[in-house]
């Protein structure tokens, strides 16, 4: 270190120690204050209109069509889900590029989503499929883990930390970023009687979800877990953070029904009353349902757009079997290509596992179920048998292996 007496001079603008609040030493050379200062500056400049530069160029715009296109090849059907998912992917986007103009002071705001619908319909693969395309940070959370501040499980600000994560803890870019909360459902207020206990689970998680859904500055601990108060916290604004909420809202079928019905009082019976689709009651969803559900009014005013997705139909099933680029066929063939087996489905046997999928009620997620049902045997058996080439399934085999495998207990009730 070069030792400093009353002639040390700054080695960049040649200032004496008397000239300076404080002269920094180093190997072989001084720097002043004021230096350090002109310094700090010049890189918040360079670095700050790098980064803005390197954010801008990387948000390729695709228009809302190009969007759903994408979507449609690995969701079948929900038309109106992927219309308003991709609307708000493209408004979201627009937002982050808007420069507010001092005359007009117009300033676009975010419009957070509630997607509604049974489950195995497509609710998360929606989201997950979204996330490949995107070019800001994305995120997928559950709200089953979450509980109020103080009690035992996640804090809600651990969503945040998860887009961190996501983000590289990139604080700028985690700002512009999309967060899908999963199960949203599952933190219904339990009763609407008060009780003397906390729902801390419940809608103690709500209440908390309230200033970060609006937008406001958290402080977030960026290992996730608990806060504790000499851990460092990292200041997210979530302002320009896209919120897209997602549950199935079991029972809520009821409270449409009732809502519908006590509309026509006496014997008088409204003429909309008989084309009411009774099959989908999610598509006359109203922000009135998810209140009696459970969820509080504060938290529907700050999710403005409601939309559902449609249970899915024997023709809905089939198509899942086999179009979407990752269909569940495509995977089974691939898993026998690995033992070097073709893999042949006759299409009774497809019509077989719809209509199973069908009684059951499980949505696409019943499909695999049935599958692995009908495979497991020829799974456990074709790899340690090399003379099988080809494996054509057939109605009278699956059936065989289906009733073999105790599923009738199943039986939706």
């Amino acid at each position: 270190m070069a030792k400093q007496n009353k002639e040390s001079r700054c080695s960049f603008c040649g200032s004496g120690k008397q000239d300076t609040l404080m002269l920094i030493e180093g190997l072989d050379a001084f720097i002043c204050d004021k230096c350090v200062a002109q310094a700090n500056q010049l890189l918040v400049q360079e670095l700050g209109s790098k980064k803005s530069k390197g954010l801008d160029a990387s948000v390729t715009l695709l228009k809302p069509l190009e969007i759903k296109q994408h979507i449609d090849q690995y969701v079948i059907g929900q038309d109106d889900a992927k219309k308003v998912l991709s609307v708000a992917v493209y408004n979201h986007y627009k937002r982050l590029s808007q420069k507010v103009n001092q005359e007009d002071e117009v300033e676009i705001e975010k419009s957070n989503i509630m997607l509604v619908g049974e489950t195995g319909t497509g609710k998360t693969l929606l989201a997950k499929t979204i996330a490949k395309i995107l070019h800001v940070p994305f995120c997928i959370c559950d709200a089953t883990v979450l509980t109020e501040a103080g009690y035992v499980g996640e804090d809600v600000e651990s969503i945040l930390t998860r887009l961190l994560q996501a983000a590289d803890y990139d604080v700028a870019s985690a700002e512009r970023g999309i967060v899908y909360i999963d199960e949203v459902d599952k933190v219904a207020r339990k009763s609407d009687n008060p009780s003397i206990t906390r729902d801390v689970s419940g809608e103690g998680v709500q209440q908390a979800l309230l200033k970060i859904l609006e937008g406001t500055v958290v402080n977030v601990p960026p290992q996730g877990g608990r806060k504790h108060p000499d851990q460092k916290m990292i200041p997210v604004n979530t302002n320009n953070i896209l919120f897209i909420c997602g549950g199935a809202f079991d029972g809520i079928e009821r409270k449409i029904a009732n809502r519908l019905r006590t509309q026509a009082v006496g014997y008088k019976v409204k003429k909309d009353d008989e084309d009411l689709d009774l099959k989908n009651l999610y598509k006359y969803i109203t922000p009135q349902d998810l209140k009696s559900f459970g969820l509080i009014p504060e938290l529907i005013g700050r999710v403005p757009v409601l939309t559902h997705l449609n249970p899915l139909d024997k023709a809905a099933l089939r198509n899942i079997l086999t179009e979407p680029k990752n269909s569940l066929l495509r995977q089974y063939v691939k898993l026998f290509e690995f033992e070097g087996v073709k893999l042949v489905f006759e299409d009774e046997v497809l019509d077989f596992i719809v209509d199973k999928a069908m009684e059951y009620k499980l949505g696409a997620r019943g499909l695999r179920s049935i599958c692995e049902a009908i495979m497991l045997d020829a799974m456990f058996d074709i790899p340690s048998d090399p003379g099988v080439k080809e494996l054509n399934i057939t109605l009278d085999y699956a059936v065989e292996k289906f009733e073999k495998a105790d599923f009738k207990k199943l039986k939706a009730a």
